[in-house]
């Protein structure tokens, strides 16, 4: 299974955008809502699932869009169902994880 990813550092952290590959290209209309998966933003580089489980494990930000992506979040119990957000059938999932350095 392959993955678009596209990494940034962000304020010192680790930012990812992974995106089921098949999705890319797409846009998405509910009501007033618009979401277009661009190859620009999403697909810096196309992924391997075992890619995509390290960097969900090690980075601060994820930005999921897909079925197969949001569940290996879900599995790795990173995130919990209710976090999920869905646009025209599509699961959206964003997760920050928070560190305090002393």
């Amino acid at each position: 299974m392959n993955y678009a990813l596209r990494t940034m550092k962000y304020q010192g952290s680790t930012m990812v955008n992974i995106c089921d590959i098949e999705l890319v290209g797409t846009k998405l209309e509910h009501g007033d809502i618009v979401v277009d998966l661009t190859k620009e933003y999403f697909q810096q580089e196309i992924i391997e699932e075992s890619k995509a489980k390290n960097l969900l494990q090690t980075c601060s930000i994820a930005n999921l869009v897909g079925e197969r992506i949001v569940d290996q979040a879900i599995k790795l119990r990173l995130a919990k169902e209710i976090s999920i957000k869905r646009i025209c059938g599509i699961p959206f999932l964003m997760i920050f994880k928070f560190q305090h350095r002393y």
